[in-house]
């Protein structure tokens, strides 16, 4: 076991379809969808359901993640498209990422079978809590900016590229976690946590969170936690989570998208004096040690002596981004290239103003500007895990 980076708490198999506009505007004829049913709030309980959550989100230009009452639908939708299958999971695409660098990790699964062990490389161990095989695959919808999606009274241009994640996954639902993992953190260094998300009932969260802190408590002292926030399929057990584990994680960290829901309004990323506002806020609904906010123009950490955590932001960008250029198939010579790119210029701005007037509370950095035709959005945020998780086992 590589245990001094342990990483959870689930992972996944995924489908990653083909972008193919055709096929969306044939579904849209042939299930009769108005513009007026297109919403992200409607429950995933049928194909045509699907697409009307899809479609908002295409509309918006944004990412998120909802839950299907079966999987039969990912299955029935999948079908349509060409397809690839890949792993999923924040622990386990932050391993991988890890792994392009020479950095071993361990990953914590719930669910096993022959395609997970087909396709972790050498240098990611993982254990275990299933006591059997089983697969449910999660549907990943990755799409480009600017394209046009045009049928009945539908007309739509996606504003900027993204993806939305699709699953039901009962072994992901209910997160067991494996009795071995106490003793996996007895010699961590880092550990990992994200996967609370998926569960629907109040009770098995509390049980789980229960769990977990036993667990925890073999950490070492020196150890550093990471947390790893996420879209909630039941989005009022969120709170469940931030009042469990706040005081029990170092590094609180989310993207641009969970930040903005626990707000509860859309911001404007580039405007200084309102995300200083929102961070307030978002400190006051998590008093972490260090909140982490990573978004597509920049990345920062909030709170006491924040510049600690350069280091790490640097990773998470780096890392991302090499992603973003180069997809799954990256080396590390990929990565020390990418850090070698030039910072993206509105990100740049912003950095140097916040900085500026929040003084040693914040540490921004900006994005660095990629331009690529075909960029990857999936795993954007796992990929930024990995860096920073990586970059703290470094320095």
């Amino acid at each position: 076991m590589n245990d001094k980076l342990v990483l959870g708490l689930g992972g996944t198999v995924d489908y990653e379809i083909v972008w193919d506009s055709s096929v969306i505007e044939g579904l849209i004829s042939e299930y009769h969808v108005n513009a007026s049913e297109i919403s992200t709030s409607i429950p995933v309980d049928s194909e045509r359901a699907l697409l009307l959550t899809l479609l908002a989100f295409l509309r918006d230009g944004v990412g998120g993640e909802r839950f299907v009452t079966s999987s039969d639908i990912v299955e029935q939708f999948a079908t349509r498209f060409d397809r690839r299958l890949t792993l999923g999971g924040t622990c386990v695409r932050a391993a991988l990422a890890m792994r392009a660098l020479g950095v071993d990790s361990t990953v914590h699964l719930v669910s096993i079978d022959d395609t997970v062990r087909e396709l972790l490389p050498a240098g990611v161990d993982y254990l275990c809590s299933a006591s059997e095989d089983s697969t449910d695959p999660h549907l990943i919808v990755q799409y480009p900016e600017g394209e046009r999606i045009r049928s009945g009274d539908i007309d739509l241009v996606m504003p900027h590229p993204n993806r939305v994640i699709y699953a039901n996954d009962p072994p992901n639902r209910e997160l067991q976690l494996s009795a071995g993992l106490g003793a996996a953190l007895a010699e961590a260094e880092v550990f990992m946590v994200s996967g609370f998300n998926s569960i629907q009932e109040p009770e098995v969260l509390e049980q789980r969170l229960v769990s977990l802190k036993e667990h925890m408590a073999q950490l070492p002292a020196s150890a550093v936690v990471f947390y790893e926030d996420a879209g909630f399929h039941v989005p009022e057990m969120s709170q469940q989570v931030r009042d469990s584990i706040v005081g029990a994680v170092d590094i609180y960290s989310m993207n641009e998208d969970e930040m903005q829901a626990y707000v509860g309004r859309p911001l404007d990323l580039l405007d200084v004096g309102g995300m200083c506002d929102a961070l307030a806020e978002l400190q006051d609904l998590i008093p972490a040690d260090a909140l982490v906010v990573h978004s597509k123009y920049w990345s920062l950490a909030y709170g006491a002596d924040a510049a600690k955590h350069d280091a790490g932001l640097r990773g998470g960008i780096t890392m991302a981004s090499t992603r973003y250029r180069h997809g799954d198939c990256f080396t590390a010579a990929d990565y020390e290239s990418v850090a070698e790119l030039s910072p993206n210029a509105l990100g740049a701005e912003f950095a140097e103003s916040i900085n500026t007037k929040l003084g040693d509370s914040v540490h921004c950095l900006p994005g660095i500007t990629i331009d690529v035709e075909h960029p990857t959005t999936i795993g954007l945020g796992d990929t930024f895990v990995g860096g920073f998780v990586a970059a703290l086992h470094r320095h």
